[in-house]
């Protein structure tokens, strides 16, 4: 009698390569990836290297300062405010339905059919400043409610005037509701805050 070993049957490895394959392609094709997130911005033209840079000089009461710190808290005209607060906020600045001394001022111009004499106030200007330890989806967030708050005024300004929607008017039209509403959110300080409220 042979007191020799068993023989072990090799364990034949040259599929798991393709399985291997196959369910890496299956996982490529059925994990759904976060969509990178921005904002669309239009960057200012290039400064010429001989243009000297002049500080700017924004009166207190057009500016609207939004800040946003280390904890992603909001901190609106020096006032604690939940982010779903900030597009009413903003609505009120920009429009300044009251006339309020310390809201940005109020001019009145002939803006022609069918719109006429509007109410509008061109100089106010929002300041978004955030700490650099802020989320970037905290900065997000404001930024949506900013522009958001700018699209709804757009929007009532074209059902107001032209009874439509603001996409459905012609280019010459938007570019008038768009001078009533003029988008101005500036993520640089202003380095100095003359004149008085």
């Amino acid at each position: 009698m042979a007191g020799g070993k068993k023989k072990v049957p090799a364990l034949n490895a040259s599929s798991m390569a393709d399985i291997s394959f196959l369910l890496l392609i299956f996982f490529l094709v059925t994990t759904s990836m976060d969509v990178s997130q921005g904002l669309a911005r239009r960057l200012p033209a290039p400064i010429p290297p001989d243009q000297k840079i002049e500080d700017t000089d924004i009166n207190k009461r057009n500016l609207f300062v939004v800040k946003i710190n280390s904890m992603n808290q909001l901190l609106v005209q020096g006032q604690e405010m939940n982010v779903r607060q900030l597009k009413e906020k903003a609505k009120e600045f920009i429009q300044n339905p009251n006339d309020d001394p310390n809201l940005p001022k109020v001019f009145t111009e002939d803006f022609g059919e069918p719109f006429g004499m509007v109410a509008y106030t061109p100089d106010h200007v929002i300041s978004v400043q955030n700490d650099v330890d802020t989320q970037y989806q905290a900065y997000l967030d404001v930024q949506n409610e900013l522009v958001a708050a700018y699209n709804e005024l757009r929007e009532e300004c074209a059902q107001k005037y032209c009874h439509k929607s603001f996409n459905e008017l012609d280019e010459e039209t938007q570019k008038v509701i768009q001078k009533i509403y003029p988008q101005k959110i500036s993520e640089a300080e202003p380095k100095n805050y003359g004149g008085s409220k």
